[in-house]
C-alpha cells in the first residue's frame, strides 16, 4: 500500500494542478472527483478510475473494493494532504483520479423520441450544475453545451452538479455544429427568447425535441433565434423580464415531460 504524507510530494502537486487548471486537465485527460456518492455515480456513468486516495480513519480498503470493482492504484494519505486536495468543506475522506470522457456530438446515443436540453455559452459553474441536476431529474436524453465557456470538469461544476455531470449524456460544440446536428437528426428545437416568441405551453413537445436556453445577461444569439422551429417565452407577470437560466430550463423541461405523460 503506497502512502503519501507530504503536500510537497510531486504527485500531490500534480493533483493540485488538476483541481486548479483546466489546461492540466486537458493535457492529462484526467480530473479529480471528491466524495463517495460522486465517485459511485462516475463509475456507474462509465468513467474510468485510475487512482483512489483515502484517509484510513474514514475509509477502509474494503469500502473502496465495494465501490471500485476494477484494479486501481490505492494511496493512503493523511489529513494534511487530504485538505490540500479536497474542494469541499465536508470531509468524506476519499478522492479519485478519473479519466475525462469524449464530449463529441457523434458519440451521443439518443432514443427514438429524444428530449434534449441545449444551453448556449453558460458561464457560471453553479448554473451549469443546476442545469445538469434538472436534466438528471427529468432523465433527459442529453445535455448539449453550445460555445462552452467553462471546462466541464471544473471542480465547481462537479460539486454543484452533485454528481449529475456523470449521470447525463453531455456533448459540446459550436452553435452552428449543434444546429446542424439537431437538423440532421430531425429534432425540432424551441428557443427561449424574448424576441418574436409565443408562450411555451402552446407548443407540442411530444415529438423529438430540444429546448434551448441562453445566458441571463444576453440571451440566445441571433443564430439560434433565426434557426428555431419556434421561439418560445415563459410569461412573466412581475417587474422583471427574465429568471435564472436553470429555473427557466426546468419549467420548459417539465412542461415537455408533462406532455409526454412523465
Amino acid at each position: 500500500m503506497k502512502q503519501i504524507t507530504s503536500v510537497q510530494n510531486p504527485f500531490i502537486k500534480s493533483l493540485v494542478l488538476l483541481q486548479e487548471k483546466a489546461k492540466a486537465r486537458k493535457q492529462t485527460g484526467t480530473f479529480l472527483i471528491e466524495g463517495l456518492r460522486e465517485i459511485s455515480l462516475a463509475i456507474k456513468g462509465g468513467y474510468g478510475i485510475e487512482t483512489v486516495l483515502f484517509l484510513p480513519e474514514l475509509v477502509t480498503e474494503n469500502d473502496i473494493s465495494k465501490l471500485v470493482k476494477t484494479t486501481v492504484q490505492l494511496i493512503e494519505i493523511n489529513k494534511e494532504v487530504y485538505q490540500k486536495l479536497a474542494y469541499r468543506d465536508t470531509t468524506e475522506g476519499i478522492l479519485a483520479v478519473a479519466k475525462t470522457k469524449s464530449l463529441q456530438l457523434s458519440d451521443l446515443k439518443l432514443s427514438k423520441n429524444p428530449l434534449i436540453l441545449v444551453a448556449e455559452a453558460p458561464e457560471k459553474p453553479g448554473n451549469i450544475g443546476a442545469l445538469l441536476r434538472t436534466a438528471d431529474a427529468a432523465n433527459l436524453d442529453a445535455v448539449l453545451i453550445a460555445n462552452p465557456k467553462s471546462d466541464l470538469y471544473n471542480p465547481n461544476i462537479v460539486r454543484s452538479s452533485v454528481g449529475c455531470l456523470f449521470t447525463n449524456q453531455i456533448a459540446t460544440g459550436t452553435t452552428a455544429e449543434i444546429i446542424t446536428f439537431l437538423k440532421e437528426k430531425k429534432i425540432d428545437f424551441y428557443c427561449a427568447t424574448l424576441q418574436n416568441s409565443t408562450s411555451y405551453h402552446t407548443q407540442n413537445f411530444t415529438t423529438p425535441t430540444a429546448l434551448v436556453v441562453g445566458t441571463e445577461a444576453t440571451g440566445l444569439t441571433q443564430e439560434w433565434r433565426d434557426a428555431a422551429t419556434q421561439n418560445i417565452i415563459i410569461p412573466m407577470q412581475g417587474e422583471i423580464d427574465s429568471m435564472n437560466v436553470s429555473v427557466a430550463a426546468a419549467i420548459l423541461i417539465f412542461e415537455a415531460k408533462r406532455q409526454r405523460g412523465f
